[in-house]
């Protein structure tokens, strides 16, 4: 299996056993690339044109030039991160995006907002084998400071994820969540 063919193979969501030597080597030679880049990024002053082609070779796609990220950035993986246009990250965001993380246009992506697309087996036989679930994050969504996304959850279109709120399940479109675990405490409607 090459590099792209392994690429290929973690966006179809398919688990990685830690036994498997050849896949884990490949998952390492990932992580150390999204390691260099991101310390690039994170280590000197950089153009938003400069962050947004910084991007575009983490993500190895077309990242939009209205992108916009106030480093620092930290990610275990890179190629897995789909970013619509006027998207913006602020401070500190940590992403596990092996499993994909998909970031719909106008998104605001709050302070030390932490998304995670793997979880481990549960029985000692498979805790060393991840397995992925994508997390979508609708157009004009705001994820508040300090939120987590958890794997495959999908947060709708218009939602707001409140601040430090830990969010286990689907966000239905238009509402507002908060808490830990995250539960609906608002419908957003024009009068709000």
């Amino acid at each position: 299996m090459d590099m792209q063919e392994f690429i290929d193979y973690c966006k179809a969501g398919n688990p990685i056993s830690g036994e498997d030597k050849e896949l884990h080597s490949m998952l390492t030679q990932c992580s150390y690339e999204a390691q260099r880049i991101t310390m690039e990024l994170n280590t000197s002053y950089h153009s938003k044109a400069e962050i947004v082609e910084i991007f575009r070779r983490l993500t190895d796609s077309d990242v939009d030039d209205s992108f916009m990220c106030f480093p620092p950035f930290y990610t275990d993986f890179g190629k897995n991160i789909d970013i619509g246009k006027n998207v913006f990250f602020n401070t500190g965001c940590s992403f596990q995006d092996r499993g994909g993380i998909y970031i719909g246009d106008g998104a605001l992506i709050g302070m030390n907002v932490n998304i995670a697309t793997l979880n481990h087996g549960f029985t000692p036989e498979t805790r060393s084998t991840t397995y992925a679930a994508p997390v979508h994050i609708g157009q004009h969504a705001w994820i508040g400071t300090a939120a987590t996304i958890l794997p495959g959850v999908t947060i709708g279109d218009h939602a707001v994820v409140g601040a430090g709120a830990v969010v286990t399940k689907d966000v239905p479109e238009n509402t507002v969540v908060a808490g830990v675990p995250a539960k609906v405490v608002k419908e957003i409607n024009e009068d709000s």
